[in-house]
């Protein structure tokens, strides 16, 4: 039996919120919440997907009315959780790859206020490519394309709030700046610029949710349990917090206010992302790369065993946290604990170690610049930085996914370590603000011990190393 054989969908709601991407992170994250709204607060709100690719999953989706089943499992306070929810809000996902046309059919509904995306954090950008002509392929010049639709039949009405959901700083404001300038290019009128700016409310959102998603080795035996068929099974965390930077409340649009999941709308919209950044990022960032190297696989392996926990444990109470201020950071690195040691997501070590150079230049050297700045030497947050230089040195053309520009500059060092001699090339990869952003020489005491830690890593291994930073005697 499959799910829509056993499930009915709810045929009274309507369409309420459009969402481009109709991935594993959206059904999960956005899903949970419109259920929520609909159960809570009589919302009453289905979501219409726009399939993101050109090989997606819209087929898969509306062969069985837009059901699925959302597993959230882990551990809450301590305690495992597991929570099975057919959803039952998703109304159908468009192909514009193949129907442009009922794409921009739904911006004539004037129920549809709220728009949501998940592009991944390559998705928000302006391609001077992009065609004035339909159909578009470009995220912001589809949204640009849809909302000039909206404006068209509604006449100048019904605005609609966006809330962008990939993972880069001010995800609204770079949307509204690429959206904005394919209107300008596109010559789509002055009126239609004012009413953009009038009626639409573009606001910066900040997502953390663990998914995933589709479970295969377990698919099987989850069917049986269930009593029915799921292709579409997707599976995630207990864990979710939104983070809306908005001055008013966006209730008018969509009721957070009373679904009853950690939905934040504030004006200190910062400070939250920065606790995340660093706390939850900032960690994964400074340990995968070692524990890759360590033999492991995922997070929960990693932080089960003594030697990260304990890294990880010291490296957040005495140097992430201490270096910048905030609210329940404590609280925040407890709960981020619980969630690292979830056997049941299997995040991938390989995963969190794409594009390592960026990442860490976000999520650890502005740690270490504040503690450095406070008076504190943070070893351990410097250590995973020979770390990476020791990953991407044994790692490159396996592991190592990275933008071409940073590989193959660590390339050219590593090549000419031979005739420079160690200490010399870890230097120049040190000073170059290509890499960094800045020469890291200059930081009192970083280049001594990335030297140390490299040499130590050479001459023990890499757990042994980690072991001697966690307790700080290397």
């Amino acid at each position: 039996m499959r799910i829509d054989e056993k499930f009915a969908k709810n045929a009274a709601l309507k369409e309420k919120i459009l969402m481009f991407g109709e991935g594993n992170f959206l059904r999960a994250f956005i899903g949970r919440i419109l259920k929520n709204c609909n159960e809570r607060s009589g919302f009453g709100g289905s979501m219409v997907a726009l399939q993101g690719v050109e090989k997606g999953m819209a087929a898969a989706i509306n062969a069985q009315n837009g059901l699925y089943t959302l597993v959230e499992r882990g551990y809450e306070k301590g305690s495992p959780v597991t929570k099975e929810t057919v959803v039952d809000c998703l109304s159908r996902c468009i192909d514009p790859y193949k129907d442009y046309d009922a794409f921009l059919a739904t911006a004539a509904d004037e129920n549809i206020r709220v728009v949501v995306s998940n592009t991944t954090e390559f998705g928000i950008c302006y391609d001077e490519k992009e065609p004035a002509r339909r159909p578009h392929r470009n995220y912001p010049a589809k949204l640009c394309d849809w909302l000039f639709e909206r404006y068209t039949k509604s006449g100048g009405g019904r605005g609609v709030l966006v809330l962008p959901c990939e993972l880069i700083d001010r995800n609204a404001e770079k949307l509204t700046e690429c959206v904005l300038r394919y209107a300008k290019e596109w010559d789509l009128g002055g009126e239609f610029l004012d009413w953009l700016q009038r009626e639409c409310r573009f606001c910066n959102t900040l997502v953390d949710r663990v998914v995933s998603g589709y479970p295969a080795a377990e698919a099987a035996e989850m069917e049986k349990k269930f009593g029915y068929t799921d292709p579409l099974i997707d599976v995630c965390e207990p864990f979710l917090l939104w983070v809306i930077d908005s001055e008013t409340p966006i209730d008018d649009y969509l009721p957070v206010s009373s679904c009853g999941l950690d939905i934040v709308v504030t004006t200190d919209f910062d400070s939250y992302r920065t606790r995340k950044v660093r706390i939850l990022n900032g960690s994964h960032t400074s340990s995968v790369l070692a524990g890759h190297l360590c033999g492991f696989e995922t997070v929960d392996e990693l932080v089960s065993d003594k030697v990260f926990h304990r890294f990880l444990e010291r490296e957040l109470k005495e140097e992430i946290i201490p270096s910048f201020e905030g609210k329940d950071l404590l609280k925040y690195a407890g709960e981020v604990f619980e969630r690292f040691r979830n056997p049941f997501v299997h995040h991938r070590l390989t995963s969190i170690a794409l594009n390592s150079v960026s990442k860490f230049r976000a999520r650890v050297l502005v740690s270490i610049e504040d503690c450095i700045g406070k008076g504190i030497f943070p070893s351990r947050l410097i250590f995973s930085l020979a770390a990476l230089i020791v990953f991407y040195e044994k790692e490159m053309g396996g592991a190592v996914h990275d933008e071409a520009v940073y590989t193959e500059r660590f390339r050219t060092y590593f090549s000419e370590q031979d005739a420079c001699g160690r200490g010399e090339m870890l230097r120049k990869i040190l000073s170059d603000e290509v890499l960094w952003g800045k020469d890291l020489t200059g930081i009192a005491g970083l280049c001594e011990y990335v030297e140390r830690a490299d040499a130590r890593i050479a001459e023990a291994g890499m757990y042994k190393a980690v072991e001697e930073a966690a307790e700080g005697i290397l």
